[in-house]
């Protein structure tokens, strides 16, 4: 509820609260005022109400306003609905009020106080009427003082736990991410040290034996196993250094070269068949735009089954069919099987790459599956289109 409509109800209900004590007559505190009116008690009591709108937006305002009916009820003989209205006005200056205001208020109503006691005593001599000046004092001046005090105290308390709790939350996520950053270091000098060091001896090795079999006029096959050996490391080094550069990157938006996707399936074709090994393609996409995710993961389906199919079925002819129906991306890469080596992987021969491929496929919410079917061995993926937005 806006704190406006809070005051509003609030000042309504002081009002029919204070008007109702009037009506029972048990609000005089004093027998001065008894015959009179109770309109213009009722005047009096609604002047300061109107006070109370402001007790939280304008506290010292409202508690300054609220001076004057208070003097006149005072004149006319004090009532309890007015005292305890009143007593709230202070209340909200303390507690709403900046701290030096806050501070302020407290003391001098606090010095008002004592002296209304010490003026009383000196006036009267009665013991009972100091006694009543005291009560008055406890009851509508040093309890709302109190009380406002004690409130604001639990609030500056509780503001400082969330400032600790905020700042504890922002040096743990700051070591969060220097944690991640120095890992990330670590993971990309690793790649370049060991990874990136053994693909740069392998494109260096391979151009140097092109080199030689080109002056002794090779066997040509011989030379277009060399020159995808050449074509693929230097491919993978590109990737590996593609790698390095985002583990290094502490910028997420920060420009590397483009991934492989369906584009570059081609390059990946080429270097299979100057292995030795017949490729055969089918791509029907119709003109569809891949999302940028489910391009890349194709992509990397159709190279880690093309490699499976490569080192555990040599010579085989491999068949790539990529097609876009609907919503879904369809993806088989078929080869016939080879009884005298091991087929492809199973449970027990280090299944890792048909692992990667079915988190890949599931990552995007699709489905892959590897296995035999009448001597073949195919892989067949399912990739949604309309559940990845385009890039």
């Amino acid at each position: 509820m806006p704190e406006r409509t809070r005051d509003a109800l609030g000042a309504v209900i002081a009002f029919a609260g204070g008007a109702a004590l009037y009506l029972t007559g048990l609000s005089t505190m004093t027998e001065r005022g008894e015959q009179l009116s109770l309109w213009v008690r009722f005047g009096v009591l609604a002047v300061l109400c109107l006070a109370t709108f402001a007790r939280r937006r304008t506290p010292i305002a409202a508690m300054l306003g609220g001076l004057l009916p208070l003097a006149v009820d005072i004149r006319l003989g004090a009532t309890v609905p007015v005292w305890i209205i009143y007593a709230d006005l202070i209340y909200a200056a303390v507690l709403y009020a900046g701290r030096r205001a806050s501070r302020l208020t407290a003391l001098s109503w606090s010095a008002l106080a004592g002296l209304a006691v010490v003026l009383t005593l000196a006036s009267t001599g009665d013991p009972r009427a100091v006694a009543v000046a005291l009560v008055g004092v406890f009851s509508f001046v040093a309890t709302p003082i109190w009380w406002a005090n004690s409130v604001r105290t639990h609030k500056d308390v509780a503001h400082a736990e969330r400032s600790r709790t905020q700042a504890l939350t922002l040096v743990a996520e700051l070591d969060r991410r220097a944690a991640i950053a120095d890992e990330r270091t670590t993971m990309a000098r690793d790649l370049h040290d060991v990874i990136a060091g053994h693909l740069s001896a392998i494109a260096l090795h391979s151009e140097a034996a092109l080199g030689v079999l080109a002056r002794r006029d090779a066997d040509p096959a011989v030379a277009g196993i060399m020159r995808s050996i050449r074509s693929n490391s230097v491919s993978a080094l590109e990737e590996m250094r593609t790698m390095i550069g985002l583990l290094r990157s502490d910028d997420a938006a920060a420009e590397v070269a483009a991934p492989r996707t369906l584009a570059q399936l081609p390059i990946l074709v080429d270097a299979a068949r100057a292995a030795g090994i017949s490729v055969r393609v089918r791509e029907a996409l119709d003109g569809a735009t891949l999302p940028s995710a489910v391009d890349q993961t194709a992509y990397r389906i159709v190279q880690e089954a093309l490699t499976n199919a490569m080192k555990h079925a040599p010579g085989q002819e491999v068949r790539i069919d990529v097609r876009a129906e609907g919503e879904t991306l369809h993806i088989s890469v078929r080869n016939r099987t080879v009884s005298a080596r091991p087929r492809h992987p199973t449970a027990g021969s280090g299944r890792r790459g048909l692992v990667n491929m079915r988190e890949r496929a599931g990552a995007l919410g699709g489905s892959l599956r590897a296995g035999t079917d009448s001597g073949y061995w195919e892989v067949l993926a399912r990739l949604p289109l309309g559940s990845v937005g385009a890039a």
